[in-house]
């Protein structure tokens, strides 16, 4: 498996860590960030925060710009990440994988990654967080992106020597002269003229296949 050496982004003072919430089926910013750092920590111990990237994506369909939202149990908001609970009382798994099918049923790439992420579609996840990871590990796999993955014991405001603190600073109200870590490069994309940047992950990898990873590249900030 490849392993792409990528110098750390300036803004972070060369730290050679990054500190970072985990995100559902993340956006080009977020993986942006975890890709030019050696070792990357995720934050296990925070509370869940409404209006994140933590449990939605954006996703480009015929129509629109569309979000996929995983539904979390209501009272549990105040416990650590690593404990709130999925709603499966509601079908969003067989929606989320119906828009992505409807959505890149017809890329180029749909058919050689689909398996990957339908067996995640077809399990019955409990918490957020296994779903998170499970979804951030294929897709680095995909990309063909080795990164040292570890998770906090506690929680910590700030962040440890040596590490740079992202924890919700990559967010979906952040436009392209705010991204942290990526800056958008045009690629073909399924539906529109107009491209639309910093999407999730899944936009390119279905759209680009292995080019995803040079397109990622080249669009690290400077």
């Amino acid at each position: 498996m490849e392993k792409y050496q990528i110098t750390p982004n300036p803004v972070a003072s060369q730290p050679t860590n990054l500190l970072i919430e985990l995100h559902y089926l993340p956006c080009l910013d977020y993986i942006s960030g975890v890709v030019q750092f050696e070792n990357v920590r995720l934050e296990a111990q925070e509370h869940y925060q409404k209006q994140s990237y933590r449990n939605r994506c954006y996703v480009l369909t015929a129509n629109k710009v569309d979000v996929l939202t995983v539904p979390v149990q209501q009272g549990t908001h105040h416990q650590p990440i690593r404990d709130l609970r999925i709603d499966n009382s509601q079908t969003w798994r067989m929606h989320h994988w119906r828009c992505l099918q409807a959505a890149y049923g017809k890329a180029p790439f749909f058919e050689y990654y689909a398996p990957d992420f339908e067996r995640v579609y077809k399990k019955n996840w409990t918490f957020l967080f296994e779903l998170n990871f499970e979804l951030l590990t294929i897709c680095l796999k995909l990309l063909r992106v080795r990164v040292s993955i570890d998770l906090t014991d506690w929680y910590d405001k700030d962040a440890p020597v040596g590490s740079f603190d992202a924890r919700s600073r990559v967010n979906p109200r952040n436009q392209s002269e705010s991204y942290l870590f990526h800056r958008p490069i045009g690629y073909l994309q399924n539906f529109g003229q107009e491209f639309v940047p910093n999407l999730s992950i899944i936009d390119l990898l279905f759209c680009q296949g292995p080019a995803a990873s040079d397109v990622l590249m080249a669009g690290l900030r400077e």
